[in-house]
């Protein structure tokens, strides 16, 4: 009997509502040719939902989410919504989301694809063959704790944001960091900023602990400015990351662009069961981690490619689809082979097409 998957799409703004409809076509595809039933049920969110309903995440659409098996998102936020209250802004949705789903680990692999080393900015040396993981500990740190905000006092203002984490928070994305490493060339790298946070400095002892059990797993530790430092200096001295929310944030944008695009890396956020590959192990979010580039939506610009891989790693962790999600992976590649580019990986000589035609193209590559 087949099993319907159910999958909430939520475009969100700028380009999110370009590339979006290019991975579904892509997973339709996969549907039809490998015989899953992909159910697919589209929402607002972000500054869509603002404009419709006054909130960055109706309750409509996080029920959708709950209700679905895994959530396809593309990119929320703009200019337009930037002058509004933190706690109505688009990218609350995100946070909404990934708190009431649960999702605590965000996944960000940065793969190089060898025929697009010139769009790096780095010597092709220094990056060929990098493929690296960035676990980002996604529900706790400095984007949650309390308290936040701006008061004001004699001075003027002040701004307060803090930095908490509790031992089962470290724990728990330790342990996927671990995980992942395991499936890997186990070696696994904790960043932190211990000589300085105090947060972090319990971070360091808590992976250190957890890391008794995993003593297949080599652990080293580095600081985060060292960190930010040597992706630039020797990143294929790094093959799994694990760190804080804020500083997955900013180190998982770096290893981006040591791939020559952030158009072309996906992401998965997940909970602690989904790393095992349980079949029975249906919730997680999926997302590029590009922003909604508004300077160049709707124009047939933007690059589809990480939406499309974003799906990939649904099958992969959501749906435990491993034969469909190297086929998504194998697609791309044959595509980036041929010569095709979007704008923000193009080179001379290559052939230069839209969002709408890139992903014609994989979808040509599967059938």
């Amino acid at each position: 009997m087949t099993k319907k998957m159910k999958i909430a799409v939520l475009p969100g703004d700028g380009i999110g509502k370009e590339i979006t409809p290019q991975a579904v076509a892509v997973l339709e595809i996969i549907g039809k040719k490998y015989e899953h039933a992909f159910e697919f049920e589209t929402h607002i969110v972000g500054g869509a939902a603002i404009d419709e309903t006054g909130h960055p995440l109706p309750d409509e659409t996080l029920r959708s989410a709950m209700a679905a098996d895994a959530v396809l998102l593309g990119a929320v936020g703009g200019p337009k919504w930037e002058g509004l209250d933190y706690a109505i802004r688009p990218e609350r949705a995100l946070l909404g989301l990934r708190e009431k789903l649960g999702l605590f680990a965000n996944l960000r692999p940065a793969i190089l694809y060898p025929m697009l080393a010139d769009a790096s900015t780095l010597k092709r040396e220094v990056i060929e063959g990098i493929d690296l993981m960035v676990v980002r500990e996604l529900t706790g740190g400095i984007y949650f704790g309390q308290p936040r905000g701006v008061e004001t006092f004699e001075g003027g203002e002040r701004g307060i944001n803090t930095l908490v984490y509790t031992t089962a928070e470290i724990e728990r994305i330790a342990r996927i960091g671990f995980e992942v490493a395991r499936k890997r060339s186990k070696k696994l790298m904790s960043i932190d900023k211990a000589n300085v946070l105090e947060a972090t400095e319990l971070w360091r002892k808590v992976v250190t602990k957890v890391h008794k059990d995993y003593p297949d797993v080599a652990l080293s530790h580095m600081y985060v400015d060292n960190c930010a430092m040597q992706l630039i200096r020797n990143p294929k001295q790094f093959d799994v990351i694990v760190t804080t929310n804020m500083f997955g944030d900013i180190l998982s944008d770096a290893a981006a662009m040591l791939t020559g695009s952030i158009g072309m890396l996906p992401s998965a956020s997940i909970g602690k069961e989904c790393i095992a590959g349980r079949p029975d192990c249906l919730k997680g979010m999926y997302e590029p981690i590009h922003g909604s580039a508004p300077d160049i939506a709707g124009q047939d610009k933007a690059n589809p490619l990480a939406s499309i891989l974003s799906a990939a790693m649904m099958l992969k962790y959501s749906f435990a689809l491993e034969t469909e999600a190297a086929a998504i992976e194998a697609a791309v590649f044959k595509v980036l082979e041929a010569g095709y580019r979007t704008p923000d990986i193009a080179e001379a000589g290559s052939k230069q097409i839209g969002t709408e035609e890139m992903g014609r193209r994989v979808i040509e590559q599967l059938a």
